[in-house]
């Protein structure tokens, strides 16, 4: 799935699709902030001047709500050991956590991490985000669900769709100006999704933001989009990053 992903960003250096251009943006670096080396980032959310994190692996898998200047853990939730976990996401007062595939997802309070319940999830939990008025969650898959928040049911799906070819492992999701941004597995690339089509309106190139930081493992990979809405902020991390960067977008 990794090379079709490659093929289709490089069979022309300006990613022509039949109709127009894609726009491509660089970046610049604005802040750099520390980030847990150890933490295998799996969901990244900014939320009233804080940083909430999941991360992955069995044992290792925590929620955690994080100072973003000196990434000092405030609260912290540890899983259990059979759990893989995933994305999270900040929805009316509560936090959803994904699992990887035991198809749970957990609810918990916002301010205590207290958890209030729990919901099944039909396929695989990858990435989490939300429009407004529903949870949308990656799979590992082209397509994205948009999940009714009180019941975990999907109530529509929309396939992504780069160069006329679906893109799969798309992965932590963020949700920025009425767009999906989706950070694609193994790739330095993030994808600019329409929301109501499924069609990637342009792509950002973040090549080159790991030799700015130590990487603490082989499974070092960008993953993690956190937006600041108020001072329309962008941060991004990777897997066992030692680093978390505030960026901007360089147009091409």
């Amino acid at each position: 799935m990794r090379f079709l992903l490659f093929a289709i960003l490089l069979i022309t250096s300006s990613y022509c699709s039949a109709q127009e251009q894609l726009a491509q943006y660089g970046f610049q670096v604005i802040n750099i902030f520390p980030h847990n080396i150890s933490s295998f980032t799996q969901g990244l959310v900014y939320h009233e001047g804080f940083i909430y994190e999941g991360t992955g692996k069995n044992g290792l898998s925590t929620l955690s709500k994080l100072n973003l200047e000196d990434a000092e853990v405030l609260m912290s939730k540890k899983l259990s050991r059979r759990y893989f976990g995933e994305g999270i996401e900040i929805f009316d007062g509560k936090i959803f956590q994904l699992t990887w595939r035991s198809n749970m997802v957990f609810v918990y309070d916002k301010d205590s991490f207290e958890q209030t319940g729990t919901h099944y999830n039909s396929t695989e939990g990858w990435g989490l985000t939300n429009d407004g008025q529903h949870l949308i969650l990656s799979d590992g898959t082209a397509t994205l669900q948009f999940i009714n928040p009180e019941t975990f049911v999907p109530e529509r799906k929309v396939e992504v769709i780069l160069n006329g070819n679906a893109v799969q492992n798309l992965n932590e999701l963020e949700f920025i100006n009425g767009e999906i941004w989706a950070n694609v597995w193994m790739s330095d690339f993030i994808l600019r999704i329409d929301p109501a089509t499924g069609n990637v309106n342009s792509i950002v190139d973040l090549t080159g933001l790991e030799n700015q930081t130590q990487l603490g493992s082989n499974e070092s990979v960008l993953n993690g989009i956190a937006w600041d809405p108020e001072q329309e902020r962008l941060f991004v991390t990777g897997k066992h990053w030692a680093n978390l960067f505030e960026i901007e977008l360089i147009l091409k």
